[in-house]
């Protein structure tokens, strides 16, 4: 996910790293809904795939906003969470949902059991 900037704007520069269809909704899943493996990513409304989950967890973790560590014995069995840098996404998150609200008909705040977890 490292790419040359497209300008120095703060807006354009923050798209290119978080700007994606999927990567604020993995983050979301983390922060407001304790996701913090694999599968339970993949139990979210919006139906991620398995490779784009990979390689937005991946990234993530590229651009420090998520760490990963086993959480068994098996190599590739991993917990992700955020890092602060990620945690520090929390304000922008919350001003998305006080919008989505406000101005977007029919939008609501799901529950834990609509997020799948």
């Amino acid at each position: 996910m490292t790419q040359s900037r497209r300008s120095p704007c703060p807006i354009a520069c923050s798209l290119d790293l978080i700007g994606d269809r999927w990567t604020l909704l993995v983050i979301r899943d983390m922060m407001f809904f304790g996701k913090q493996r694999f599968e339970e990513f993949l139990e979210s409304p919006e139906g991620i795939s398995t490779n784009i989950l990979s390689t937005r967890l991946k990234g993530l973790e590229e651009m420090g906003l998520v760490e990963k560590q086993p959480y068994s014995n098996h190599p590739r069995r991993m917990n992700y969470s955020l890092t602060e840098r990620g945690k520090s996404l929390r304000p922008v998150l919350r001003t998305m949902i006080a919008w989505g609200l406000k101005h977007i008909p029919d939008t609501t705040i799901p529950d834990r059991e609509q997020s799948g977890h």
